[in-house]
């Protein structure tokens, strides 16, 4: 079964940077996509990033394109998620997830939440002055 552990989580001044982590275990990450999700108090999950295993491929949701980067390492079972320029607005819990697939969107529109299988525990990022 697959098994996936986040990392990298602080407290963090506006504009400043970090790097998540998601260890993946129990199954070959290669072949599948793996996500980067947030959940702020109040407000309901929420796709980010997404790895796809089919061509190497990212998505990005609009709010954070162009400051958030995904890579993964097959080799090492992990996909990471630099962030830079953080702002307030991106505080929340920060959770990774798999699914059994290769892709992260389909006609162009990024899976749902609901539609990944195994996910982490979560990590928070808070950023504030």
């Amino acid at each position: 079964q697959a098994h996936l552990v986040e990392s990298g989580g602080d407290l963090v001044h506006p504009g400043g940077s970090l790097r998540l982590s998601c260890a993946a275990s129990g199954f070959t990450m290669d072949y599948y996509a793996v996500g980067w999700f947030r959940q702020a108090p109040g407000k309901e999950r929420e796709v980010i990033s997404c790895s796809s295993a089919r061509d190497g491929s990212a998505y990005y949701a609009d709010a954070v394109k162009g400051r958030f980067t995904i890579s993964r390492d097959n080799a090492k079972s992990t996909v990471s998620l630099q962030m830079d320029s953080l702002k307030p607005e991106d505080t929340a819990v920060y959770y990774c997830a798999t699914a059994d697939r290769q892709s992260c969107t389909y006609s162009g529109e990024p899976y749902s939440p609901s539609e990944y299988d195994y996910w982490g525990q979560g990590t928070q990022v808070t950023v504030s002055a």
